[in-house]
């Protein structure tokens, strides 16, 4: 058996298990992602503005998008600044409508 043969390996995000195929040479960068996913949604719904599992993950979501820009970008741009700021301007903005709609929810 050779080690990027996929198996399933379950995952917990959010205390909800996930099996996801992924192959045996790739499992420890798995759990890995998986741990610091579920570290970054319980974050964001511990904040207690965002509610609903799907919520909480588009805002993780972007979140580590905005991370991973701000590592690639790094000091060899001058666009990380401009790129950072609407980054939070929008995750600013959905914040807010996210807790205006959960209001009108109740």
């Amino acid at each position: 058996m050779s080690n990027d043969t996929a198996k399933a390996v379950s995952v917990s995000i959010l205390g909800k298990e996930y099996m996801v195929a992924c192959p045996e040479n790739e499992r420890s960068e798995l759990l890995t992602s998986a741990n610091y996913l579920d570290k970054k949604m319980r974050e964001i719904r511990d904040g207690g503005k965002v509610i609903g599992t799907d919520r909480i993950a588009v805002m993780a979501a972007l979140n580590m998008a905005h991370e991973l820009l701000h590592q690639k970008a790094g000091p060899v741009t001058n666009v990380a600044p401009e790129v950072e700021g609407r980054i939070k301007n929008l995750q600013a903005k959905i914040e807010d409508a996210l807790f205006r709609s959960r209001q009108l929810e109740f």
